[in-house]
């Protein structure tokens, strides 16, 4: 093809411009002016009151608990999403499709509906209630209600990152390690794992940050008990309610950082094994 060929095919340059533009002018309006909102409502009445709304103990209690339910569903959701993905995309078996099926339903349905699935089972008057009264096991308007209903809504992340990737690598290292008389976990430790790493890093990311900001099954199925079961979006949503607008946007302020901290950890782990992490891609 001669040069005039491929420069005819080429967009041009104001069109390239006027893309830039309207992507810059959407990031702008959707997602940096309402962050740097947050933080200008947060800091209205000074630094004191931000600080004093931080430190409050509802406000603590709510840091802890999303902390703590963050910390128990990521690591369900991993282990999960390892043991899910490798299934698929290593073997054949009954029911793969209806798994996968299942994978994507809590990204389909209603957070809410996820929450009430949990009080249908285990409310009072739910179909275990009964027998968890009774055992004195509480599980709704509680953590674990929580934890299970954070649990349901995150743990596709973590399997949809890893399947794809998985599904384009292959099985062929695996079955040359198999060769070579590796059992499967070993396989799995030394072939499989640092193979998607990268993979799997993204889904934990995306899991956490999803967890810690999960409002309407937490919602369902939390009972909103100011200094117990509110997580920090719902401590946001409570004080809200009440027209205490500087400490509602403090506590936003802090699932923002969060959010920021797990966005700033992907970018230092990319800068400093961008290498790897391209002849990964290249793959």
């Amino acid at each position: 093809m001669s040069a005039k060929g491929r420069t005819a095919t080429r967009d041009a340059p104001w069109f390239a411009g006027l893309l830039v533009a309207v992507g810059l002018a959407y990031v702008l309006l959707v997602l940096v002016m309402p962050l740097a909102a947050v933080f200008i409502e947060a800091f209205a009445k000074g630094a004191e009151v931000y600080l004093a709304a931080i430190v409050e103990p509802d406000a603590i209690a709510a840091v802890q608990l999303t902390l703590l339910v963050t910390a128990i569903a990521v690591p369900l959701n991993t282990l999960f999403g390892l043991a899910a993905a490798w299934a698929i995309t290593k073997f054949e078996f009954f029911g793969k499709d209806a798994l996968l099926t299942l994978i994507d339903l809590p990204l389909s349905v209603s957070p809410v509906i996820s929450g009430l699935v949990y009080v249908l089972l285990y409310s009072v008057h739910g179909w275990f209630g009964p027998y968890l009264q009774a055992n004195d096991i509480e599980i709704i308007f509680a953590v674990p209600g929580i934890v299970l209903a954070t649990t349901l809504v995150t743990f596709p992340y973590v399997a949809r990152e890893l399947i794809p990737l998985m599904q384009q690598q292959g099985s062929d290292e695996e079955a040359a390690a198999a060769t070579l008389g590796a059992g499967p976990l070993r396989t799995f430790w030394l072939v499989t794992l640092p193979n998607v790493k990268w993979a799997l890093m993204y889904g934990v990311l995306l899991c956490t940050a999803r967890a810690m900001g999960e409002f309407g099954a937490v919602s369902v199925v939390s009972g909103h008990i100011r200094g117990k079961t509110a997580t920090m979006p719902l401590h946001v949503e409570i004080l809200y309610n009440e027209y205490n607008f500087v400490a509602a946007f403090a506590i936003a302020s802090l699932l923002a950082m969060f959010a920021l901290v797990t966005l700033a950890v992907k970018t230092l782990l990319e800068s400093r094994f961008a290498g790897e992490l391209a002849a990964q891609r290249g793959t």
